[in-house]
């Protein structure tokens, strides 16, 4: 009983760090981002200085739990682990990632003004569009793979569709490491409309391949 109660009550945390995580990332991209495009500079510089600190500071913490408390979970449900599970938790392990290796760092230098700033606030956004578009697949498979029915045991079912989804999830992260942004995720319409559709791709992956 105690351990059910501990398991629940990590999941109950690994959504909760999750939802604030995912919910700070869409609106760095969907309200804040938009809104630069829009303010005074005045205005711009006033939101780096006061807001973006602190809002990065939840975004960063709840990205690290979310992925320490998805570790702590993959581990003791292992035995029902299949592919949509291993896809998703590693796109959720490269966007915790990228959220402390180059987002966090990048962002850092924006917010002190340093001299290569505005190559900094490039890297940091073209990151955070990639973790955008990285989330909609993400939470499908998670969502599905605990509470869709279930999918066939990792041992039970054909690796294509694990090995294709490597290889989109690796293409579309190298992209965001010494790529550029491009039309397929460089709008918020855009994002949302390749996240879906990446979103189909991997269900057709898990389900039919």
């Amino acid at each position: 009983m105690e351990a059910y109660l501990g398991t629940v009550l990590i999941r109950f945390a690994h959504i909760f760090f999750g939802v604030l995580w995912i919910g700070i990332l869409y609106y760095f991209n969907f309200v804040q981002t938009e809104y630069f495009k829009e303010s005074e500079a005045s205005a711009k510089a006033d939101v780096v200085q006061k807001l973006v600190p602190n809002a990065l500071w939840y975004f960063r913490w709840a990205a690290a739990f979310t992925f320490i408390t998805g570790l702590y979970l993959l581990y003791f449900l292992s035995i029902t682990v299949n592919v949509g599970i291993l896809l998703g938790a590693l796109m959720g392990t490269i966007m915790a990632a990228n959220v402390w290796f180059i987002i966090w760092p990048n962002q850092k230098k924006v917010i002190a003004g340093a001299p290569d700033a505005a190559d900094a606030g490039a890297k940091a956004g073209l990151a955070s569009r990639t973790n955008t578009l990285f989330s909609i697949p993400m939470l499908y498979l998670m969502v599905y793979s605990a509470h869709g029915g279930g999918l066939p045991l990792i041992a039970e079912t054909s690796l294509t569709g694990l090995w294709v989804g490597l290889a989109i999830i690796v293409a579309v992260e190298l992209n965001a490491l010494v790529g550029k942004m491009n039309p397929a995720i460089a709008s918020v319409k855009a994002v949302i409309h390749s996240g879906v559709v990446l979103a189909l791709v991997f269900g057709a992956l898990v389900h039919y391949l």
